[in-house]
């Protein structure tokens, strides 16, 4: 088998994420379309959509170790996506103040020269503070965090927005469940740097 690993992003969060356990991985850009299809949960379109960004990129490279994922905000079963500029972000973090927002992050793990396929789903609940205006727009000024959901980067100044978080895996809100990463990778044979 082949010793490539391949991350099916190009997002530079998932990447930092990556090289912090493995130093010899490539990244490469998954052909998908992201538009929700009656997928019943927000978990469900998480599974879907990294199952699909590790095939799109497997089916090219089929002795390699494809990790895809993707993770999906949802809040009162409203789906909150990138918010792309200043003003939907206002919106996202006004809505969000004071409630509990979930996120699920969902890993695919794929080679498809002989059909291996790890599933894994981490689901993150972050509890907001209550959110005056003022607080929201010198977040927003500091960080600009417009291509993250919902509209924070927890690994920043974003904690400043939080009265606490349900995790078991602080890096899954970040975009990449390091913990269940590591362990899959190193039971599947691939070489890490803490193995």
């Amino acid at each position: 088998m082949s010793n490539t690993l391949i991350l099916a992003s190009t997002s530079k969060y998932r990447g930092a994420l990556l090289a912090r356990i493995c130093k010899d991985f490539t990244q490469q850009a998954p052909i998908c379309d992201e538009t929700p299809a009656g997928d019943p949960t927000p978990a469900a379109l998480a599974k879907r959509l990294a199952r699909t960004k590790a095939a799109s990129i497997s089916s090219q490279n089929p002795e390699a170790m494809v990790i895809g994922s993707d993770q999906v905000a949802s809040l009162s079963g409203v789906i909150l996506g990138k918010p792309g500029d200043h003003a939907n972000a206002v919106k996202q973090l006004s809505a969000c103040s004071g409630l509990n927002v979930n996120f699920y992050t969902a890993v695919c793990i794929r080679r498809e020269s002989d059909n291996t396929e790890l599933m894994h789903i981490d689901h993150t609940r972050v509890c907001f503070k209550t959110l005056s205006p003022a607080l929201i727009e010198n977040y927003l000024q500091a960080e600009k965090p417009y291509d993250c959901a919902g509209s924070f980067k927890s690994e920043g100044l974003g904690v400043v927005l939080f009265d606490h978080i349900d995790s078991v895996d602080p890096t899954a809100l970040i975009g990449l469940p390091l913990i269940w990463v590591a362990d899959a990778l190193i039971k599947s044979g691939v070489k890490l740097l803490s193995s």
